[in-house]
């Protein structure tokens, strides 16, 4: 268990270090021209804290007692791996659907199929997440996410925001 949980965390390490590298190429500060964020600073900061849990982890490996159990029984692998499917499903879905309509069908599975929650909570996280993506990242950081065919849909509120 040591050796994989060492093998992955110098993996995301080494991804999270060419993530910065790229993301270099871009401003990670401020922008003072378009008053926010520039182009490299999520990625940059996001790769830095993914370094930086990954390390942990790195260390965490080697202080660990060896004769702990296996981190996964076969429940848990079957949850990852559909999570896992999931998540992929939703990022294929983005360019064809957009991110509005893939993240919501992505919660609606996660929250009331596969976590079999209430449909109070189902309905308000799926439907306010979009609302609250769409005035985070294209109203306040100018940011605009994939559409797919629903890009004629925000015409009028980009008209109404910008």
């Amino acid at each position: 268990m040591q050796a994989a949980d060492r093998l992955i965390a110098l993996s995301i390490i080494g991804m999270s270090l060419y993530f910065m590298s790229d993301a270099v190429a871009l401003p990670i500060g401020w922008n003072g021209e378009t008053g926010g964020p520039g182009g490299g600073a999520f990625p940059f900061w996001l790769s830095l804290i993914m370094a930086l849990a990954a390390g942990g982890v790195l260390v965490r490996s080697f202080l660990q007692d060896r004769t702990q159990q296996a981190f996964f029984d076969h429940v848990t692998l079957r949850s990852v791996i559909a999570v896992t499917v999931a998540v992929a499903v939703t990022i294929a879905l983005m360019p064809y659907a957009g991110s509005y309509i893939a993240i919501p069908l992505f919660m609606f599975w996660y929250l009331k199929i596969y976590g079999r929650h209430g449909w109070v909570l189902t309905g308000i996280l799926t439907l306010s997440t979009p609302v609250f993506l769409f005035f985070f990242f294209e109203v306040t950081l100018k940011i605009l996410l994939p559409k797919g065919w629903t890009e004629p849909l925000f015409i009028p509120l980009y008209a109404t925001f910008f």
